[in-house]
């Protein structure tokens, strides 16, 4: 009829076209805030999630230029030996690396003692250091166990000495706890300490704690609370993070800086963190300030029923800008089986200084000192 608009014309379907975008503009609207959540979560995810190590022996990873020994679970161990033939020797002595350092870094003990005294000496890269293989599912017990399983791959006997410098004077505790029938006696050098150990008391840990720079309470503290956070922690730019991990000159103190050199003109420098950082650093400092199910400071001597002959000296300057003074402090005087050494001057690296490896040990073997 004249007049009645055509289908799909006049004023009952102009309205139909804009509604249909308007909702379609809403739902999409609606949906931007969830894909904009979903991107930025994923783009966080890649940037936390750790890089993969590189194997070493395996395509595109490091060479094996290191004697190696294989463990139960199939990771390698590698080794160096010194001093005299271990089929000679008088003492057998396991020497355990700290944070950024490798089996090259054992404790450089004077051939003239070595022989004297009939010394072999055997330092290993820890798991994900240098050329030994990465244990992901590294724990505080677990690499006591790697240090007895290889003592017996190299026939080293029933007991042995043990010495641990900084991360790993830290590790001498865990090998006190878990391995103590294997030790002869353990020099605990410098060692790190966790802050959450049970029975620190709240006056010792804010001694402590506050010791540290800003950024080193950070990097320890998310390595605690937020240890799937570590490695973007320590490889972001957007603040500082750890100042032992970067090497801070302001860490040393006035007896470590000329020592320091030592560390800085190491020609496997590039080695020690070759299976990447989080493997090595990261992964140390995840464990090392981890939750612990026991704590060091709990009473009871490991030795007790052994005998007297198994002594256990702990060494720490009272100027160590890297590991507070006040935690070996407490530490000795909780534990009376402890010998305590206290180097009033010394910085942390003291164990490197001239004449101070043969006294550590000469102290370790004979009681001297």
């Amino acid at each position: 009829p004249a007049g009645e608009p055509l289908p799909g014309r006049g004023a009952s379907s102009r309205p139909a076209a804009p509604a249909t975008a308007y909702s379609g503009h809403h739902r999409v609207a609606k949906k931007l805030p969830l894909a904009l959540l979903v991107f930025f979560s994923a783009l966080l995810y890649n940037q936390i999630q750790p890089p993969p190590p590189k194997v070493p022996g395996s395509p595109g990873g490091p060479p094996i230029t290191a004697n190696r020994t294989k463990l139960r679970d199939g990771r390698h161990l590698a080794y160096l030996e010194s001093g005299v033939p271990k089929d000679q020797a008088k003492y057998k002595i396991i020497f355990v690396h700290g944070f950024f350092c490798c089996r090259y870094d054992v404790l450089n003990v004077s051939q003239g003692l070595l022989q004297e005294l009939g010394i072999y000496l055997l330092s290993f890269d820890r798991p994900g250091y240098c050329e030994s293989d990465a244990h992901p599912a590294r724990t505080e017990e677990s690499i006591a166990v790697d240090i007895a399983e290889l003592a017996d791959n190299l026939q080293l006997g029933p007991r042995f000495h043990l010495m641990g410098f900084s991360m790993g004077g830290e590790i001498m505790w865990s090998c006190l706890k878990h391995i103590p029938h294997r030790l002869a006696g353990v020099a605990i050098l410098a060692p790190v300490g966790n802050y959450w150990w049970s029975g620190l008391p709240p006056d010792v840990y804010q001694e402590a704690w506050y010791v540290q720079f800003p950024q080193d309470r950070a990097a320890v503290w998310v390595a605690h609370h937020l240890p799937w956070l570590a490695n973007w922690w320590n490889t972001q730019r957007l603040f500082p993070s750890s100042s032992v991990k970067a090497r801070n000159p302001a860490i040393y103190s006035r007896e470590d800086k000329p020592l320091s050199a030592k560390f800085a003109q190491r020609a496997h420098n590039k080695q020690v963190t070759q299976q990447g950082e989080h493997e090595s650093l990261h992964r140390d400092m995840i464990v090392g300030f981890g939750k612990w199910g026991w704590s060091p400071l709990q009473p009871g001597n490991p030795f007790a029923g052994v005998g007297d002959d198994v002594k256990v000296h702990l060494w720490h300057g009272v100027e160590d800008l890297f590991v507070p003074v006040a935690l070996s402090r407490y530490i000795s005087k909780r534990l009376p089986w402890v010998i305590y050494h206290e180097l009033p001057t010394a910085g942390h690296l003291f164990p490197v200084a001239d004449g101070m490896p043969d006294v550590i040990v000469k102290s370790l073997l004979l009681g001297d000192g």
